[in-house]
């Protein structure tokens, strides 16, 4: 495998769009040699899920399309990040008990954190910003299911 791996793909900003990034970003997991039944794939296709979400939800006309973009830096860290062209930051909102929404920014967090990753905002130079989450990268978990 190379030293560095990546791949983006941009997609309008609509609900149809969130699952068109889990899809992406799952099948280069698989191409990267981890299997779609490890946590770690659950959690990056979760985080996707909320970065998108988040996305299209929360930016409004400033972004009609976002960028996701996914590298393996020397299979030690896996960065995936959301880039739109709204330039305010996320915040955490507060979530009713009831409500379906609202707790997007909470389960990246917790799931970052779960995976000893971290999440951090960096503006871009256009005035939007990237959402980013770092994960380790783990190649024992690739190696440790045999190949068919």
């Amino acid at each position: 495998m190379a030293d560095q791996q990546e791949a983006s793909v941009t997609l309008p900003s609509e609900a149809a769009s969130v699952p068109e990034a889990r899809a992406f970003v799952a099948a280069l997991l698989r191409e990267w040699g981890l299997p779609e039944g490890e946590d770690l794939t659950a959690s990056v296709r979760l985080i996707v899920s909320e970065l998108v979400t988040n996305a299209v939800l929360h930016t409004g006309e400033r972004s009609p399309f976002f960028t996701v973009t996914v590298s393996l830096d020397r299979e030690e860290l896996l960065r995936v990040g959301v880039t739109d062209s709204h330039p305010r930051p996320p915040r955490r909102l507060p979530a009713a008990v009831q409500q379906d929404n609202g707790r997007g920014l909470a389960i990246i967090r917790f799931l970052t954190a779960e995976n000893g990753g971290r999440l951090s905002v960096v503006p871009t130079p256009q005035g939007g910003k990237t959402v980013l989450v770092a994960l380790p990268w783990s190649p024992a978990r690739a190696a440790a299911v045999p190949e068919n």
